[in-house]
């Protein structure tokens, strides 16, 4: 693979021992001979230190050969998000709680060196294009994990219709439904019941959220598949669409969401030869 000379380093402060981390990082990748780059609005903790700052998130990520993130899997999915366009791949340092996304673990920095020298594989991960179609217009959004369509505050169901490639489907009354990639099938589609689906496979999981039906399993469709959402709801409850748990929309009985397979995708540095089921059986474990 290519040799990395240069990586853009995003670390996530607010997560408890994110900066002790980040130092850490800083050192072993400096005595590789790999040079770092880090958003200016860090630039107070890390002043005194051979980094190189850049006022906004594309104009750092374009400038590095890759993307190394320290914190949680929130972390390395919004640094995807600006990544994917500019086809850097990404690495994730677990500084959360899972971390499903993450690469490595605080206490595997060692492994950083193998950067420099090219010894390491990528994984590509599917996105999502999710089309929230309004009366004033439509707006893209772009998911590596999940785009969920749920209810407000108040208790109430919503109904929610989903049609395949213009053919209607099914109907739910439920608290939501997700639509989520692979990568997405182990965050809050498996809360909600849903499978696990290994990451680099290319489909849409679609889960209902407390459906009230006898019949509420997930379905799992081909990337190719054009799914389109409408979803409405008494007139003193709301209703969301969520991307990746960042971005939060309201949306109207007339509107209509449509969800396929992004021309994007995410690719992701592997350092560890280990399958996704060991790290999924082991992430749990390590949390009981």
């Amino acid at each position: 693979m290519q040799k990395i000379e240069k990586i853009a380093l995003i670390p996530n402060l607010t997560k408890k021992g994110a900066y002790a981390c980040s130092l850490s990082t800083i050192g072993i990748l400096r005595r590789c001979g790999i040079r770092i780059n880090m958003p200016r609005s860090v630039i107070e903790k890390y002043r005194e230190l051979d980094v190189s700052f850049f006022d906004d998130t594309d104009s750092l990520i374009e400038n590095s050969d890759m993307v190394l993130t320290i914190g949680g899997d929130g972390t390395i999915i919004h640094a995807a998000r600006h990544a994917s366009p500019l086809e850097k791949p990404l690495l994730g340092i677990n500084m959360g709680r899972l971390g499903f996304v993450a690469g490595l673990e605080a206490d595997e920095l060692d492994m950083l060196c193998r950067l420099s020298s090219g010894d390491y594989s990528t994984e590509n991960r599917m996105m999502l294009k999710i089309v929230h179609n309004t009366e004033s217009g439509s707006k893209e959004y772009y998911s590596i994990n999940d785009a969920v369509i749920s209810r407000g505050s108040l208790s109430r169901l919503i109904d929610i219709d989903v049609s395949l490639d213009t053919d209607y489907i099914c109907h739910y009354r439920s608290d939501g439904l997700i639509l989520s990639t692979p990568t997405g099938s182990s965050a809050y589609s498996l809360a909600a019941g849903g499978p696990v689906v290994e990451p680099t496979m290319k489909c849409i999981v679609m889960t209902p959220i407390c459906p009230h039906s006898l019949f509420g399993r997930s379905v799992i469709f081909s990337h190719h598949s054009e799914l389109v959402v409408n979803a409405s709801c008494d007139d003193d409850t709301q209703v969301f669409l969520t991307i990746d748990g960042a971005k939060t929309v309201i949306v109207k009985k007339e509107d209509r969401i449509t969800v396929t397979s992004s021309e994007l995708g995410a690719r992701f540095i592997v350092l560890k030869e280990k399958s996704f089921y060991r790290v999924l059986n082991d992430k749990f474990a390590e949390k009981r």
